[in-house]
């Protein structure tokens, strides 16, 4: 490992280009990081006094000895947001500069949108991606190469880079300062310059060590690295255009971060009975993975179970379900907002996908856990046994008697973990409050379309109270409730 501290324009102007592997999720940063980064500029360059404003690390692999003649492309595997987020600022200052008069559109030296586009966005002597000083992941790359190029940005562009370009075009076109402190803060960025030898260091431990002040990692993050970023160039690049990148699709941008951590956690209680804490996934995967690799168990392998494993995941949590019978009742079961209930629904899709169970015995099975949830919820039995229930609920099912099997087990869980029958649950439902319990509308569309042939949308419906709201009753309604109208007032208020 090399380090040294450098200028970050220079350290830009004077690598041939950087590359985002297909391991990393190249982004710029958020709105609030990308305002903070905006400000510190304007602090940095506003003021004299201010020598230098370091903003984290650039950690590359070099790949071999440079020469005058084949430079070879830095790998980032950190400092990705900030490359890109000062590419993005580069890009929209060059168009701001080339609005001026032309002789004044280099308002400090350095600073022309010619010379900010051969230095730092592009390399004008070289052809196709070569051209680009950086070269971001998929999606990101289109985006970003429209911005340069100033083209019509993709129909799929990334939501983030298009976003945060146009947050710069904003504060550009609202500064009321001069255009000379923007250039001065960009050119005091100061970063440590890291270099990494892949035959001495190990990319991945340093990678998961270091997140500067960069967004946090995720653990799909880390469990994408871990996967791609040991392998060959060939392999990294099958299993990703293969697998991996349908993944993020299927999840969307916006989607991918938050709800692909659930899946994976859910993936890993399928696979191991365990539940991984929710900032432990990461090292459950690598223990699952080395456990798998001693059972002879392939990486690839696995990255296809997972691809496998995400599109019934997509189909029940995210609404991709193109059966009509299931999309309906994994609607229902999504309106609960039960997320430990799917390393059982996972297992359960996966026997159907593999003709192990019927689909009419599937949507039974999946109505019966619905019931199951929220009966448990009218009857307040507390939840906090749920997620070992529905991680260890497989091991016992008989799958040559599937839905028998399943509906017994259900009825001869214990004590706090019981199926309330329907006495308890009718006198629950009586005299439960059931105006402010989470899953209001859940029940009220359910009574709304009981035996109805076509769906009724509730959405916009109100709630009209039996029993007044009003502490003040008339005295009419004070002779009918009796002399402890106030108690009895007070207790069914708001039940059904």
């Amino acid at each position: 490992m090399k380090a040294t501290e450098a200028k970050l324009l220079e350290f830009i102007k004077k690598s041939p280009q950087f590359v985002i592997p297909i391991y990393q999720w190249a982004y710029s940063w958020t709105d609030r990081e990308c305002r903070q980064f905006w400000d510190d500029i304007i602090r940095t360059g506003e003021n004299d006094e201010i020598k230098a404003h370091f903003v984290g690390s650039i950690v590359y692999i070099e790949k071999g000895i440079y020469q005058v003649t084949s430079q070879s492309p830095l790998l980032v595997i950190d400092g990705q947001q900030r490359l890109t987020t000062l590419s993005l600022l580069l890009a929209a200052l060059a168009n701001r500069l080339d609005d001026l008069p032309q002789g004044k559109q280099e308002i400090i030296e350095g600073f022309s949108p010619r010379k900010l586009r051969n230095y730092y966005l592009s390399n004008p002597e070289e052809d196709g991606e070569r051209h680009y000083k950086l070269i971001l992941s998929k999606t990101d790359k289109e985006s970003l190469i429209a911005v340069i190029d100033n083209k019509e940005i993709p129909k799929d562009a990334s939501i983030r880079i298009i976003k945060n370009y146009k947050l710069f075009n904003e504060w550009l076109d609202n500064y009321a300062g001069d255009l000379k402190a923007i250039c001065k803060g960009i050119a005091k960025l100061i970063i440590v310059d890291i270099a990494l030898s892949r035959d001495q260091d190990n990319p991945q431990l340093i990678f998961e060590s270091m997140n500067s002040t960069g967004k946090e990692l995720t653990q799909a993050d880390l469990i994408r690295n871990y996967i791609l970023m040991g392998l060959e160039i060939k392999k990294q690049t099958q299993l990703y255009d293969n697998y991996w990148r349908p993944m993020e699709r299927d999840f969307g941008q916006e989607a991918y971060t938050a709800d692909f951590d659930s899946f994976m956690r859910h993936y890993l209680t399928v696979k191991t009975g365990n539940i991984p804490r929710l900032h432990e996934v990461y090292e459950a995967f690598k223990n699952f993975t080395q456990v798998m690799a001693s059972k002879g168990v392939d990486i690839s392998e696995i990255v296809e179970d997972i691809r496998r494993f995400s599109k019934y995941y997509c189909a029940m949590a995210l609404n991709h379900e193109n059966d009509k019978e299931l999309r309906e009742v994994f609607n229902d079961v999504r309106e609960l907002k039960v997320e430990v209930v799917y390393p059982l629904l996972l297992e359960l899709y996966d026997d159907y996908e593999q003709g192990l169970l019927h689909k009419d015995d599937f949507i039974k099975i999946v109505r019966f856990i619905e019931a199951y949830v929220f009966r448990r919820a009218i009857c307040s039995i507390p939840t906090n046994s749920l997620n070992k229930t529905f991680a260890t609920f497989m091991k016992s099912v008989d799958k040559n008697n599937y839905l028998e099997s399943v509906m017994a087990q259900f009825m001869l869980l214990p004590s706090y973990r019981r199926f309330p029958n329907d006495g308890e649950f009718i006198k629950e439902f009586r005299t439960r409050d059931l105006y402010n319990i989470p899953r209001r509308s859940y029940w009220l569309r359910k009574l709304e379309n009981y035996n109805r042939k076509e769906r009724v949308e509730i959405d916009q419906y109100t709630i009209e109270h039996i029993m007044p709201q009003n502490p003040n009753l008339s005295e009419e309604w004070k002779r009918e409730l009796g002399t402890d109208w106030e108690r009895i007032q007070e207790s069914w208020l708001h039940t059904s």
